[in-house]
């Protein structure tokens, strides 16, 4: 299952990860988003969306593993992949019918998102 993940560029953006090839997202509180990085297998294909003033995905990347010993928090290695060939904003996603019911447009807090394949597919490849 492909995922999404939100950060705040100006605390770690996607050009972070292209320059560090890898890194441990990791610091996750919310109780669904715990879930949701517990449940990630490694090889799964990740979605990384800037929130604050950019409100857009910007790039992929790839599960490395996942060290869910710690059940509150879960240490899920990833590794970078392409940026993409242009940033999907936000309002272009809640005007899509295939994300009315994403917990992206419902649950705008929620810092990792399960997509379906259908979801992935567009914004990697608008």
């Amino acid at each position: 299952m492909p995922y999404l993940l939100k950060t705040e560029p100006t605390v770690y953006s996607f050009a972070n990860l292209q320059r560090e090839n890898t890194t441990v997202w990791d610091g996750v509180t919310n109780p669904v988003a715990v879930k949701n990085l517990r449940g990630m297998k490694p090889g799964e294909r990740l979605v990384v969306y800037h929130t604050g003033d950019e409100k857009s995905a910007v790039g992929t990347a790839t599960v490395v593993s996942v060290d869910a010993t710690d059940p509150k928090n879960p240490q899920v290695k990833i590794k970078v992949g392409k940026p993409l060939a242009k940033p999907v904003t936000l309002a272009e996603l809640k005007a899509n019918k295939l994300f009315a019911d994403s917990p992206l447009v419902r649950q705008g807090r929620l810092s990792v998102v399960p997509l379906t394949e259908q979801q992935y597919d567009f914004l990697v490849n608008k």
